[in-house]
């Protein structure tokens, strides 16, 4: 490996940190606004997924618990999940956007970084939905679909974004340069 590419890596390493670092902090300053709170975007998550839920014939209620800063899901009348603010999956969200401005290549990266953040949004959205379906329909497969399930399948909704990013606009981008 020549030192020229060494620099690179270290350059583009030092970018999402920074990158990364500066939206982390953003966002626990937008999270000590809500200190003793649900914060904003948990609560819009949860209740776009009660409407889901609802819509699709699972009577959803949910309930703000400010001083554990949670959301409870009630469905038919019984207790089914909580929410806190790390379901909502901005943290991941961000470690989605540092590292597609890390490799910065122009406009289409605002373009690409926006259609990511919506499609994690839609998969969040689907996650927190189906597992409450799960709690409520087959109880036995909580802790599984919870625990392993689906933080495999939005985290490797952010890997195979991140290789879309890579293959098609950075990797191609620099063949073409």
């Amino acid at each position: 490996m020549k030192m020229k590419d060494f620099k690179e890596i270290l350059w583009v390493l030092l970018r999402f940190l920074g990158i990364w670092l500066l939206l982390f902090l953003l966002y626990q300053w937008y999270l000590n606004q809500f200190s003793g709170n649900v914060d904003g975007f948990t609560k819009i998550i949860s209740d776009q997924s009660a409407f889901l839920l609802n819509f699709t014939g699972y009577e959803t209620v949910t309930k703000d618990f400010p001083s554990h800063e949670t959301v409870q899901f009630y469905i038919n009348g019984k207790v089914a999940t909580r929410m806190v603010e790390g379901c909502n999956a901005v943290s991941v969200m961000i470690m989605f956007l540092a590292f597609v401005f890390a490799f910065y290549k122009g406009v289409k990266t605002f373009y690409f970084a926006f259609a990511g953040i919506v499609l994690l949004y839609i998969l969040n959205l689907f996650r927190i939905y189906v597992l409450n379906v799960i709690v409520v329909d087959f109880p036995a497969l909580t802790k599984p679909a919870h625990d392993y399930f689906f933080p495999a399948i939005i985290y490797g909704g952010v890997v195979v974004l991140w290789l879309i990013w890579i293959n098609k606009f950075v990797i191609t981008h620099e063949k073409n340069s």
